[in-house]
């Protein structure tokens, strides 16, 4: 919208998927391919057995990490009786800002809008499993999958909460203000809709953790920090 606000439907439709189960000893894991947009997304959703419907979390990886990546996490939460599911996210999570401003400017939809929109899809072929509560879901983002999982997460209010881990904001808005007159006001719109900080006040009541290490060498922590206040 004109401050730079994305949105979709919360009604995306029955979402067109194929898998493969696998059963192991204490829960079993589903290979996924579906339909989002332009594309394929492959993904791994692991359930621990139950006799009733389990809480859901929707995994996000970090650039260059695949869903095989994310499996020890995948594992730990089973333990701790909640499904997941882990993506492949377009370009293993990376991103081109230079493309998508070009893509934005010229009205087409950007790669990072539709890795967004990927992630409320992953809800909706979660929401199709009858062992997964359908109203009990949130998403685990790490590093630039925690900006994803932000911003999904604000603009679909049916989804619960959202863990960052190794992630933060962009702070546009700094550098909206410290390039005043240089910044174009379709070129404002695009930043602000790609950085989580937009988005923030349409989170509660429901929940954002953040975690984060002192020693990040990728985000730091004074980043993180505009973000968190």
């Amino acid at each position: 919208d004109e401050d730079g606000i994305m949105s979709y439907p919360t009604d995306r439709g029955i979402p067109e998927y194929d898998s493969m189960i696998v059963e192991y000893p204490g829960y079993f894991l589903d290979h996924i391919n579906y339909s989002s947009r332009d594309a394929v997304i492959s993904a791994l959703l692991r359930i621990p057995n139950s006799s009733h419907p389990v809480p859901g979390i929707l995994i996000l990886p970090g650039a260059t990490v695949s869903k095989e990546g994310e499996q020890g996490l995948s594992a730990e939460l089973a333990d701790m009786g909640y499904a997941s599911m882990v993506i492949d996210q377009r370009n293993l999570g990376g991103v081109d800002f230079q493309l998508d401003g070009r893509l934005f400017q010229a009205g087409q939809e950007p790669t990072q809008h539709k890795m967004v929109f990927d992630a409320l899809k992953a809800v909706d072929v979660m929401r199709q499993y009858p062992a997964v509560d359908p109203d009990n879901i949130a998403i685990i983002g790490i590093s630039n999958g925690g900006r994803f999982a932000i911003i999904a997460a604000a603009i679909d209010p049916s989804i619960g909460g959202v863990v960052g881990i190794s992630t933060s904001g962009y702070d546009v808005e700094s550098f909206i203000a410290n390039n005043s007159g240089q910044v174009t006001e379709n070129q404002t719109r695009f930043l602000r809709s790609i950085d989580p900080d937009t988005y923030l006040d349409r989170l509660p009541p429901r929940k954002l953790v953040m975690m984060h290490m002192t020693n990040d060498s990728i985000i730091p922590m004074d980043m993180v920090l505009v973000t968190y206040e």
